[in-house]
């Protein structure tokens, strides 16, 4: 219904497959996209990101004129996907504003030593966001390193969410928690 309201031509899905393959849209392609962020300055062009744990971000420069969508899943942040979108993109890092939806919350997101290893290799600084527990794993905090990566990358105005997608059941899907379950969209579009 909203989108209605908003006069959206399009909304372009992608084939999220937890890499860092990054697109520049100057329309609406009906066919699959393989890639995990999209950038456009089309307007009423929506990019769409699907999520069930992983963390959609969605940039836009403060002009209204450039958008980007990001599917911040653990494999597509330590591929460098924020500094890959962030090139990309004609705005300076300091000229967007970012969004970090709901994701899964560290106190549900136990990784192994070889996911903080991957983080590491980018900053040693990363080594905050992993905890360890007492099974010797660690409890990864998603938004932390987003957040993190965003401001080494020089985007200073970042909204979170802060909603645990495996903690709220009743309002948000999560593959973790249920095993099998369905997808959130999150969408931005230039008007």
């Amino acid at each position: 219904q909203l989108l209605n309201q908003l006069s959206v031509n399009n909304i372009q899905w992608l084939h999220q497959v937890h890499g860092n393959n990054v697109v520049t849209l100057s329309s609406y392609s009906a066919h699959v996209i393989e890639a995990d962020a999209s950038i456009t300055r089309c307007k009423n062009l929506a990019l769409a990101i699907m999520t069930a744990d992983c963390l959609p971000i969605l940039l836009s420069n403060k002009e209204g004129s450039e958008i980007a969508a990001i599917h911040g899943g653990w494999r597509p942040l330590a591929a460098n996907i924020i500094d890959k979108t962030l090139s990309a993109m004609n705005s300076k890092a300091n000229q967007l504003v970012a969004w970090l939806g709901p994701c899964i919350g560290p106190a549900h997101f136990e990784v192994g030593a070889e996911v903080k290893g991957a983080f590491l290799t980018i900053d040693a600084n990363l080594g905050r966001y992993f905890e360890q527990n007492k099974l010797g794993k660690f409890q990864a905090d998603l938004v932390g390193i987003a957040s993190f990566l965003l401001q080494k990358s020089g985007v200073r105005l970042i909204t979170c969410c802060n909603e645990c997608t495996v903690s709220q059941q009743t309002k948000y899907y999560s593959f973790r928690r249920d095993n099998k379950t369905g997808r959130m969209a999150s969408l931005i579009v230039l008007q």
